[in-house]
């Protein structure tokens, strides 16, 4: 008979947070200049604002940023102010708990306030790293560096160095993509299948001159005996009460003997095989994509062994978001993350005739949107399984 189907440790919580679209940093540093430049003792202070738009569908986000100092003084007498303005490309890493890694790189124009024959106003290229040390959703340390190479007319068409390091805070806002995160509770499932056993009863003997005392057995091997079983022909491996009778072990309306899943939730809408027809997959995506993470794989495979097995069920995948954020932009996340819990479903051996996804966006919530924990309940992947 089919056993030990846990089918229930597959309903659990998916955590997830959120990326805001904007970023805004403010930054002090210091450029140390080449000396061909003319700047006394090579370099000088500066300031930095950088603007920075984060896109659901790429790791690469446009930045703007002006670059400012104030006073940058000569080898040869007086100081002048320099102002740059930058567009650059963002590439962002995946985060490692609270620290975030990047890398940049773009062009610009420098603007010297008092031109001398050693600076002259150009254009640049630029390429740099950092990293930003998030302390909640929406304010992080910032460090970066940057190395900025000016076209120099004055130099023969060479180019002038600068290196810049500079340290801040930024500043997210705006209603941001979700992104995966680490789940709280690990589960696992087992689907086993053993032979029915036939319970053969044995005919009576008949009597001769001396009667034997009757010795007490277990005939249904239900591990009640024969004297107290109250049920003698429960089928074996079935789990049974004092009495030696079928019980459902996990209250949901099924017997044991015709429960295929005896270990779904207290209070879950089960079917006629005690399976629950509703199961939150607890499924993690890479940042602002609908890529699964790897450590979302032991579950797809254990929900894809449940499908292989019992070929007479149907799923469909439905994605759910919480109500940040605009509608459209919800439904089309919650779109590609169904799609992609099918696609890493089939890839597994789930025939493509059993699987079907639906993206509802931010409706029907389970939980409470005007807070963070019922957010994170509200962002979920739900499996609807259908008896064919």
């Amino acid at each position: 008979m089919k056993k030990l189907l846990l089918l229930s440790a597959l309903v659990s919580s998916v955590l997830l947070a959120e990326q805001k679209p904007y970023e805004i940093s403010g930054l002090v540093g210091y450029d140390l200049t080449e000396g061909n430049i003319g700047i006394k003792s090579n370099g000088h202070y500066l300031g930095a604002l950088e603007l920075q738009f984060n896109s659901p569908d790429s790791k690469i986000s446009p930045e703007f940023s002006v670059l400012y100092s104030p006073k940058a003084k000569y080898e040869g007498g007086g100081d002048s102010a320099i102002t740059r303005g930058a567009f650059n490309g963002v590439y962002t890493f995946d985060a490692m708990d609270a620290l975030t890694p990047f890398a940049k790189a773009g062009v610009g124009i420098e603007n010297v306030g008092d031109e001398t024959s050693a600076n002259q106003d150009g254009f640049f290229v630029d390429a740099g790293a950092g990293v930003k040390y998030a302390f909640n959703d929406s304010l992080a340390l910032k460090a970066e560096a940057i190395y900025l190479a000016k076209l120099a007319h004055q130099n023969a068409g060479n180019f002038d160095s600068n290196l810049i390091a500079m340290v801040g805070l930024t500043y997210a806002f705006g209603e941001g993509a979700q992104k995966a995160a680490p789940v709280t509770e690990e589960v696992k499932e087992e689907v086993k299948e053993e032979p029915k056993q036939e319970v053969v009863k044995e005919e009576p003997k008949e009597e001769v001159a001396v009667v034997a005392a009757p010795v007490d057995g277990d005939d249904d091997n239900d591990g009640v005996l024969n004297s107290k079983d109250e049920c003698p022909n429960t089928l074996a491996d079935v789990t049974v009460d004092e009495k030696g009778c079928d019980v459902d072990t996990d209250k949901d309306g099924i017997l044991n003997s015709d429960d295929i899943c005896p270990n779904t939730p207290v209070g879950a809408e089960v079917n006629s095989d005690g399976c629950p027809k509703t199961v939150q997959l607890a499924i993690n995506f890479e940042n602002n994509s609908a890529q699964i993470k790897a450590d979302s794989n032991e579950k797809l495979d254990t929900y894809a062994k449940f499908l292989t097995t019992f070929t007479n069920y149907d799923a469909k995948i439905v994605g759910y978001t919480d109500s940040r954020g605009s509608a459209t932009y919800n439904q089309k996340l919650s779109e590609k993350r169904a799609n992609a819990v099918v696609e890493a479903l089939k890839t597994r051996g789930v025939n493509a005739k059993q699987l079907s996804s639906k993206g509802m966006g931010e409706e029907n919530p389970v939980a409470d949107n005007s807070t963070a924990e019922g957010r994170a309940q509200n962002r979920r992947i739900e499996a609807e399984l259908t008896r064919k």
